[in-house]
């Protein structure tokens, strides 16, 4: 079953790299704040680099104006968090959290079987809004589809 709305965030520690590789947990990141957390199946990946990402990178200081965190979460190691950011010029302040071992996804009952693909299990495509670690909004996409969890999407739910 995978998480819904009012649920509180689980607690998982991930990795992201900062002065250097650096483990965080969510109720670090998440609690006594607002959070936009979305998810993508993978770095790189055409869709989630040509409009996931670029969507959030496009509306960030309009979510940081509402008061809003931004977070991009994938089932990829820091390493490939970092190169990705890098390439898309991702603003200081969001954060691009990696959930190499998929703990967190298969916590929130969203992971996604891409190994047909070979990719293993990933992060359904998804965003969810959430305040002092609670889960207010959940946006998951169907498979193949990009709609709900897009920042514009995002924006205009909250």
């Amino acid at each position: 079953m995978s998480i819904q709305v009012g649920d509180r965030l689980p607690e998982v520690a991930l990795k992201r790299i900062n002065e250097g590789i650096e483990t965080v947990d969510t109720r670090a990141l998440f609690d006594d704040r607002k959070a936009v957390l979305f998810a993508v199946p993978g770095a790189f990946t055409p869709t989630c680099s040509e409009k996931h990402l670029p969507g959030f990178v496009e509306h960030f200081q309009q979510f940081r104006d509402k008061g809003i965190d931004v977070a991009c979460l994938a089932v990829n190691d820091p390493f490939v968090m970092q190169a990705w950011a890098q390439s898309q010029h991702v603003p200081d302040g969001m954060l691009m959290l990696s959930d190499g071992n998929g703990d967190l996804t298969r916590a929130l009952g969203l992971e996604l079987d891409a190994s047909a693909y070979g990719m293993g299990t990933r992060a359904k495509r998804f965003a969810l809004y959430v305040e002092n670690g609670v889960v207010k909004q959940l946006h998951v996409e169907q498979p193949g589809e990009y709609r709900v969890s897009s920042a514009e999407y995002m924006l205009e739910q909250i």
